[in-house]
């Protein structure tokens, strides 16, 4: 596959790593469609892109809404006639511990909020689901071959503090396997899935974190640093036009050893 020509659908496109990866795609000549809840986001990116020479367009969308998902894939194969990448990069957290004692008492104090955990299910679980599955639909109907992505993290592994989180990202790194399997078993081809587990990154918000947290966090990776968003984006326009890459998780870490690194 390459990726010259085709028509890349990105949601979370007006900030992160779904901005980042909307400007790598579209310098290697895809046109690209951003959704976010952020109109002035998308209105910005989507400029910046037209103004380098390449092709966008954006609509807000609510992820976890069917009939605004559906209505985004079809602006996008109305601008551009056809859907071949789609990278659901669209999340939140909303990080608490499950049950937190009062260091006095030892009776809890506070808890997850069912809101809080639910708010991140339906954004970073329900969302790419809605997402896949109506880009899939067009997909296959069509006849439009392409890759489905699905983002990860670190924390697929488990993060404490992340129960809520650390669920949608582990799914996301398990659902390559079952998609391409049930792909297999109906004679869909031309479509593959991966995931994309991307470590600590460098985005604004955590650069501008607590510096000694951050200093701790670097400590644990092997290159020594946060990974830029652009190594991540570098990463799924590589998998884009290696058809050899299917059903998998690509981890994207700089070399995070969970309970290896001497103290």
């Amino acid at each position: 596959m390459v990726i010259k020509g085709s028509v890349a659908v990105i949601t979370g496109g007006a900030s992160g790593i779904g901005e980042t990866v909307a400007r790598r795609l579209s310098a290697e000549g895809a046109s690209v469609v951003l959704g976010d809840m952020n109109q002035e986001g998308l209105d910005r990116v989507v400029a910046d892109i037209r103004k380098a020479g390449g092709k966008a367009a954006g609509k807000v969308l609510n992820v976890t809404d069917d009939a605004s998902t559906a209505a985004f894939m079809d602006f996008a194969i109305a601008e551009f006639g056809a859907i071949n990448i789609v990278a659901p990069c669209a999340g939140i957290i909303r990080d608490a511990m499950f049950v937190s004692p009062d260091k006095e008492t030892g009776k809890i104090k506070r808890s997850m909020s069912t809101a809080d955990f639910r708010a991140v299910i339906d954004v970073n679980l329900v969302g790419p689901f809605i997402t896949m599955r109506e880009a899939a639909v067009r997909m296959v109907d069509n006849g439009w071959k392409g890759v489905l992505f699905t983002i990860s993290s670190i924390q697929k592994e488990g993060g404490v503090g992340q129960l809520n989180y650390s669920s949608t990202k582990a799914a996301m790194a398990l659902w390559p396997k079952i998609l391409v399997g049930e792909f297999q078993m109906k004679g869909i081809t031309g479509i593959r899935v991966v995931s994309i587990a991307p470590g600590y990154v460098g985005t604004p918000m955590v650069k501008g974190m607590d510096q000694g947290a951050l200093a701790k966090i670097v400590s644990g990776v092997h290159l020594g640093r946060l990974i830029e968003p652009e190594e991540i984006a570098d990463t799924m326009a590589w998998v884009v036009t290696n058809d050899a890459v299917n059903a998998t998780c690509i981890e994207v870490t700089g070399g995070m050893i969970s309970g290896l690194i001497a103290k």
